[in-house]
């Protein structure tokens, strides 16, 4: 099995693909590329078993209805404590609340927060996988699954904070440390320099272990009165599982 993990930005430069390769009892990594265009995550996603992107698929629904009826000239706002729960509902999808009740850990609001750019681009490139006859459900279903690394590593009980950007390089790197520690089977090889060095990087490996846990159904997935929702809006898979158990099976 090969499983694929994209850390994903607004524009290529910060945005990087890990490749992990997997056989019984262990898992190599076989490329980390940090400036990833469109062109090299779709060749990537076609190539995988199962890909985990980081970045929201959809938007609220509850949001799409209210830039439709703003568009439309027939948006009725609620004041007081029922508005500030009517705002609430624009900008965290069921995915997002679901999330924050297991990890404590809210994910950006794609619809208030810069990561909306991102999204934009993430649409993009999920039509191209559709055009390309790549089987994708928002839901995960299909090849690929939304991730959020900061929860997978919540999950599997590692650091998950203050490692970010160029300033935490020396936290970085003692999270590449925990993360070996942890999962004695993966191999770094050529690339483990390069994860202790961009956040990007080690990010994108952590989306494709996140990729090899929801292969196996090792991750949270919507329940049955969700399912509709989170094929609009997304949906984030964390990890129901510990390390350990992802190189047990080919």
């Amino acid at each position: 099995m090969r499983t694929v993990g994209v850390d994903l930005a607004a524009e290529s430069v910060r945005t990087a693909v890990a490749w992990i390769d997997w056989s019984a009892g262990g898992a190599r990594v076989g490329g980390v590329e940090l400036g990833a265009d469109d062109g090299m995550i779709l060749d990537a996603v076609a190539n995988a078993d199962k890909a985990g992107v980081d970045c929201p698929f959809g938007w609220p629904d509850e949001f799409v209805d209210f830039v439709i009826a703003h568009r439309d000239g027939n948006v009725e706002v609620p004041v007081g404590p029922t508005g500030r729960e009517w705002r609430r509902g624009l900008t965290l999808r069921v995915t997002d609340r679901a999330v924050h009740e297991l990890t404590g850990l809210t994910p950006l609001s794609v619809s208030a927060d810069r990561i909306g750019h991102t999204a934009m681009r993430c649409a993009g490139i999920l039509s191209g996988l559709a055009q390309r006859g790549e089987p994708v459900d928002r839901s995960g279903a299909g090849v690929v699954v939304e991730v959020y690394p900061a929860a997978s590593l919540n999950r599997w009980g590692l650091k998950h904070r203050g490692y970010k950007r160029a300033a935490n390089v020396g936290k970085l790197g003692e999270l590449v440390d925990e993360l070996l520690t942890a999962a004695p089977w993966l191999d770094l090889g050529a690339y483990e320099k390069k994860c202790r060095l961009s956040d990007d990087a080690l990010d994108a490996v952590i989306a494709a272990l996140t990729a090899r846990a929801s292969a196996l159904l090792m991750t949270t997935a919507p329940p049955p009165e969700h399912i509709g929702t989170a094929r609009r809006e997304g949906w984030i898979a964390l990890p129901t599982g510990p390390l350990s158990k992802l190189p047990e099976q080919s």
